[in-house]
């Protein structure tokens, strides 16, 4: 049996964002949520998602490429050369988690307080993930999966991709998909045995993996055919990044602008579900996620 969390990313970005993630569940095959704590239309988000009783909402803990929550000097280790801003790239946030100059205590400090901020909002927080997948680094996996469990949230997204799940001719005809796909793989045989240990150490629930992940910027609707065709048994998440283009896309700091409205079309399709019901694929949300066995 197949299931599958559609998940889209960035909820509280920009109105744009919101307004096509919504679109997108009423009309489409978006399930699933996650929301920045610190993102200019958090406001926006959380009143649009109090009308979606199904949509599930899930904190997307923010520690790069974005500011603090808590006061930055709570927050030393995760700041930039701007000391008021988190380290503006994940290259950046990765030498420094790989150099152990990262603290621990100040990751779970500034998760719980993103993630507490959605449950002072009334959201009751279905699971979490990082901004730029952060959290597969072991150094930021332990203290958010602290951060998480202290705080009642019950999942949490494995950001590794299976190989196998983009198309060779994809992988031939676009370059940057095929290097991002091979930069997805070797993190995956790095991390993906450590991270569902400790997963499973902290009581929390996951997914088999995600899909979307190397096709980032370039998913559109024959890929989302060809990898829900390639799907194996279990469940997964496609990780998904929808939106409008507007006014408030075009000043954001994003390298994903126009594949927005690319995901737009292809999530709030017919076709879409179509794809997914020819392929025998149940639409799941991290609400009804099975437990880790």
């Amino acid at each position: 049996m197949k299931h599958l969390v559609v998940n889209a990313d960035d909820f509280g970005m920009t109105a744009g964002i919101n307004s096509a993630i919504v679109e997108a569940h009423t009309s489409g095959i978006i399930t699933s949520t996650t929301l920045m704590a610190n993102g200019p239309a958090f406001s926006g988000a959380v009143r649009a998602s109090e009308l979606q009783p199904y949509l599930g909402v899930g904190c997307h803990i923010v520690l790069v490429d974005g500011e603090p929550l808590l006061p930055p000097n709570e927050v030393r280790s995760l700041l930039g050369h701007d000391p008021q801003h988190f380290r503006t790239t994940i290259a950046e946030f990765a030498k420094a988690a790989s150099m152990n100059q990262l603290n621990p205590d100040e990751i779970e400090a500034e998760a719980t307080a993103q993630i507490h901020k959605l449950q002072g909002a009334g959201i009751e927080v279905s699971h979490v993930d990082a901004h730029k997948h952060a959290h597969m680094f072991p150094a930021v996996l332990v203290p958010i999966l602290r951060a998480a469990a202290k705080c009642g949230v019950k999942a949490i997204r494995n950001p590794f991709e299976p190989s196998g799940t983009l198309p060779l001719n994809s992988l031939i005809v676009d370059k940057k998909l095929a290097a991002r796909a091979v930069e997805v793989s070797m993190l995956r045989i790095l991390y993906r045995r450590r991270f569902l240990g400790k997963v499973r150490h902290f009581g929390l629930s996951t997914t088999e993996g995600s899909l979307g992940v190397a096709a980032t910027g370039s998913l559109d609707l024959l890929l989302f055919e060809q990898m829900v065709k390639r799907m194996a048994d279990g469940t997964w998440e496609l990780v998904c990044h929808p939106g409008h283009n507007d006014v408030d896309l075009a000043n954001a700091r994003t390298r994903l602008r126009r594949s927005r409205g690319i995901e737009f079309e292809l999530l709030a399709s017919a076709r879409a579900r179509t794809i997914l019901e020819e392929n025998e694929v149940r639409l799941i949300s991290y609400h009804t996620l099975p437990r880790l066995s």
